[in-house]
């Protein structure tokens, strides 16, 4: 049949291509793509793989719309859905690469690997006789080794200091979290950083919301800066928790795709933190579910929003897998806040590369670190729902309070130490060799990130180290970026001594935006901030 079928349009071709024909034949589009795909594959001149083909042409079609209309082959697919998921089977660890060789940061509680023993600090150096030690194997390559189908084993060798250990783990199913961190800054202050919008999003943040409750939480600082977005039902699940029930979270809406409106919907009786101060960190990286997330938060005065602007992603994708398992992610509707804002900025059509330079052009305009260079359009003005603040759609949630980008400690001599990623070594190095002492003298992350210090002489080694690498001591830029190669190596020590929520209490120590977050949220000025523009003090 698909013989029969290709001969047909070959003569439809031939008939239409001839040049002796003079008149014009007219044909469907979807008969042209035909048409042209059974040229191709019975004419061409050299031999053509069609799967490539076909996909090539898919990819040339979503290319010429909208900057996120994508098509992805069945290997990319599973990538792209499995963080979103929730879980995966495998054996149960954090790993970073460390002079080539896997360097175990932490296990997964209760997971495969914890079970049979293998502990952070370990090196892993083959997986089922596979050597993956010192070979320059990508990250990619080591995972698929590590990852498989539950209940299957894998057979792993450890380097522990001397000592080559062998050790048989099942695998079983790996939740991806997405909250990274949660934790109590002061007596009645809690802080969760979000990573990503997934399935299991918004039963994390309930466990979260609930566990600070009980520590005497009744204020939060909600961390969305470098979120990227994700489900957007995970989004309006979420908001059930900030908002108050029926209050709308988010509508969509297209040429083809009829208007949806989305309500907050708590997942138990009542909302878990419809009430207390909120603040929003978010950046010029914070997208889509997270702008959905915060323009909600922000159109119904629920809370401020602090940083700079965000990225502006306002479209609606909608995912249709084909049966090989590959999938077209096809935009489908915009979004629109509850106020009725578009933030999603403006595009050409077939212009990617200039859509995925705007931040570098915000950089360049000064946008990121002068609050003046910020240009609202008079057009998009509109208000919020409750107290009438003007609010601008038109190109990402526009903040509260705005946060420059301080770039004085980025020097070329701390872009060079970090590219070759000797931070991260050192780290390590440092806990392989004083792990049990850093526990003993620090209880917990809390008293570590109160009282470690990094001194001169830890900062010297990673010089020192630098320079063994090629790197070229500067001595002026290594002075103005030492604060932030104090903050950096603590910060590493933490996660791999404690866990991942001890990055981010030391991080925070020197993270702009946070610092802007907890005195907004702790002084006068929150008040003032939402307040309707008409109310005198």
């Amino acid at each position: 049949m698909k013989k029969l079928l290709t001969i047909t349009l070959i003569g439809l071709l031939l008939a239409v291509v001839t040049p002796r024909v003079q008149a014009e034949i007219s044909i469907s589009e979807n008969n042209k793509l035909r048409i042209a795909e059974a040229a191709i594959m019975q004419l061409y001149v050299d031999s053509v793989d069609e799967t490539k083909l076909v996909e090539d042409a898919i990819r040339g079609m979503l290319e010429s719309l909208d900057p996120h209309s994508q098509y992805s082959n069945a290997e990319e697919t599973k990538e792209l859905n499995e963080p979103l998921a929730g879980n995966f089977s495998g054996v149960g660890i954090s790993f970073n690469m460390n002079n080539d060789t896997l360097y175990v940061i932490q296990t997964v509680g209760g997971g495969p690997s914890e079970r049979v023993g293998i502990l952070a600090g370990d090196r892993i150096i083959a997986v089922n006789d596979t050597v993956i030690a010192g070979v320059k194997m990508k990250n990619t390559d080591i995972m698929k080794r590590l990852r498989g189908p539950k209940g299957t084993d894998v057979d792993i060798k450890v380097l522990r200091q001397n000592d080559t250990i062998n050790f048989r783990v099942t695998r079983a199913d790996i939740p991806i979290y997405s909250v990274d961190a949660s934790y109590m800054v002061d007596d009645k202050t809690g802080y969760i950083r979000l990573n990503r919008f997934a399935a299991e999003t918004a039963d994390e943040i309930r466990e979260a919301l609930k566990a600070l409750k009980k520590q005497g939480m009744d204020r939060l600082i909600f961390d969305l800066s470098d979120n990227g977005g994700g489900y957007l039902n995970a989004a309006v699940d979420l908001l059930g928790e900030f908002l108050e029930p029926g209050q709308m979270t988010v509508y969509t809406e297209g040429l083809n795709s009829s208007r949806m409106d989305n309500y907050a919907s708590p997942g138990g009786s009542k909302p878990l933190f419809d009430k207390g101060r909120l603040v929003i960190m978010a950046n010029q990286y914070s997208a889509s579910a997270s702008e959905i997330t915060s323009g909600a938060v922000q159109d119904w005065d629920r809370g401020l929003i602090v940083g700079r602007r965000t990225f502006g992603k306002g479209l609606v994708q909608r995912p249709i897998p084909l049966p090989d398992g590959s999938m077209i992610r096809l935009t489908v509707a915009h979004y629109y806040t509850p106020a009725g804002r578009d933030i999603q900025k403006p595009y050409e059509k077939g212009k990617r590369d200039a859509y995925s330079e705007d931040i570098l052009e915000r950089y360049y305009s000064g946008e990121l670190m002068h609050e003046d260079s910020i240009h609202h359009v008079d057009s998009l003005r509109m208000e919020t729902l409750v107290l009438k603040r003007p609010i601008y759609g038109g190109g990402g949630i526009y903040p509260d309070k705005f946060v420059p980008l301080d770039t004085t400690e980025y020097t070329r001599y701390y872009r060079s130490v970090m590219a070759k990623g000797l931070i991260n070594s050192y780290a390590i190095k440092y806990v392989d060799n004083n792990r049990e002492e850093v526990k003993r003298l620090y209880k917990n992350d809390e008293v570590f990130t109160k009282e470690f210090q990094v001194t001169p002489a830890m900062l010297q080694e990673l010089y020192d180290m630098a320079t063994k690498d090629g790197i070229d001591f500067e001595e002026e830029q290594a002075n103005k970026s030492a604060p932030l190669f104090s903050m950096l190596i603590k910060a590493l020590i933490g996660r791999d001594i404690y866990d991942n929520s001890t990055y981010y209490r030391v991080y925070n120590t020197h993270d702009p935006i946070f610092e802007e977050a907890y005195k907004l949220i702790n002084g006068e000025e929150y008040d003032r901030l939402l307040k309707s523009p008409d109310k005198k003090d």
